[in-house]
């Protein structure tokens, strides 16, 4: 049998491993403790990991859907991927405003999805299949499909056939939202500890009911969010 040494006590190499400043975090919520501040970020840890896994099943879904829905609406020459007429590429300009003293800018809102899908062809090649380039786009091109900016040209001709009738854009973008800075929280180990996880559990539940009810009783079912909740040091 192999011997595991003992844990070492928590100690100065605790701060040195995460950083003063991280360190400092779990520290404060743990009252002083440093064991209990080790424990309580390796509990935001295990969070994470469970938030992940829920967070990945939904943007599998959430972007095959969108797949689906566009394959099914778009009557372009090319491929909505690559055609340049396609609401993923053709210039959506919105006019933002600047800080403080600055004047107001011209932005193409499709820059970067261009970006992303011109980005994943360079990898793969131009004769990769697209199913090949839409697993390689991240939740943040998905994300930002939904948002007002996008209703005309993507959520009214095409996005919304991903949904039951009736289901309003906003409250889609806003859940989607919400998960998706979750998501970027969680990627990154940053700390979860007064982040309404719970409430947007729920919310990842009732977009992806709205995908698909048997996947979201899946992800209920098997999901060890609630779990890890309950068991916060």
């Amino acid at each position: 049998m192999t011997h595991i040494p003992p844990a070492p006590a928590p100690g100065p190499w605790v701060e040195e491993w995460l950083s003063p400043a991280r360190h400092a975090v779990y520290l404060d919520a743990a009252g002083g403790d440093p064991a209990r501040a080790l424990a309580l970020y390796e509990w935001n840890t295990a969070l994470a990991c469970a938030v992940l896994r829920d967070l990945s099943h939904f943007e599998i879904a959430l972007r095959n859907a969108y797949a689906r829905a566009l394959d099914a609406t778009w009557t372009g020459e090319g491929h909505w991927l690559d055609d340049p007429a396609s609401p993923l590429r053709a210039p959506l300009i919105r006019v933002r405003k600047g800080g403080r003293g600055r004047a107001r800018r011209r932005v193409d809102i499709n820059d970067k999805t261009r970006g992303a899908i011109d980005g994943a062809r360079r990898r793969y090649g131009r004769a990769a299949p697209p199913g090949k380039v839409i697993a390689e786009l991240s939740l943040g091109v998905w994300r930002y499909l939904s948002t007002s900016a996008h209703e005309k040209t993507l959520w009214v001709p095409h996005l919304h056939r991903a949904f039951p009738p009736a289901t309003h854009r906003a409250t889609v973008d806003r859940h989607i939202g919400g998960l998706h800075e979750l998501r970027n929280r969680a990627a990154h180990w940053e700390p979860l500890l007064t982040v309404p996880v719970g409430a947007r559990m729920r919310d990842l539940l009732e977009v992806t009911g709205l995908l698909g009810p048997d996947l979201a009783a899946y992800i209920e079912h098997t999901s060890q969010v609630a779990p890890t909740l309950a068991r916060r040091p």
